[in-house]
């Protein structure tokens, strides 16, 4: 059984001044977070009522750029191949959907039945996103399982820029956007 002085010689030859520092980076950008907050919300800069729809709009960014990274996680935990089109999976399906979210809203469906219109728009997203995954997994991923692991890797960035500029020829390269929903615009408190 090791003593006590043992145990204490041991913590600090585990030390590592790089886990300090990131720790302490780590707690001075979340004290710098804090009280930036604070002063802005004594100050008067911006109301409750901003903050908390500033705080549902990082989180559904947030959301999202977690759930693009969970992909890249599973794909290459799995396949151990970093999957350069997953980006572009992921856009197929937004992209798609702004046209049928258009086309909701020039029928009048998105307004008169909004939440029935999102649903179907989200469903519609990931079926369309995971069709395009399952064609790009059957032609290009599929054949190369067993090859090198560089061939894989070459052909992901080669997926990356056939659907990139499949995309921009089927729906142009200019700015596109969901139409609005007077159900859903404005402040959320």
């Amino acid at each position: 059984m090791a003593s006590v002085p043992a145990a204490r010689r041991r913590r600090f030859e585990d030390f590592s001044w790089v886990d300090f520092i990131i720790n302490a980076l780590r707690f001075i950008i979340i004290a710098l977070v804090i009280i930036g907050s604070a002063n802005t919300l004594l100050t008067g800069r911006f109301t409750f009522e901003q903050w908390v729809s500033l705080f549902v709009a990082g989180l559904a960014q947030g959301s999202i750029y977690a759930l693009i990274a969970l992909g890249y996680t599973l794909v290459y935990g799995i396949l151990l191949m970093i999957n350069f089109a997953h980006g572009e999976v992921f856009m197929s399906g937004a992209l798609t959907t702004v046209f049928l979210a258009q086309a909701f809203a020039r029928s009048g469906f998105l307004n008169a039945q909004p939440l029935l219109a999102i649903i179907i728009l989200m469903i519609f997203a990931g079926l369309v996103s995971m069709s395009v995954a399952l064609i790009l997994e059957r032609l290009a991923y599929r054949p190369l399982r067993n090859s090198p692991r560089l061939v894989p890797l070459i052909t992901a960035i080669g997926a990356s820029f056939f659907l990139q500029y499949t995309f921009r020829g089927l729906y142009g390269s200019g700015f596109k956007s969901y139409p609005e929903v007077p159900m859903l615009s404005g402040m959320v408190a």
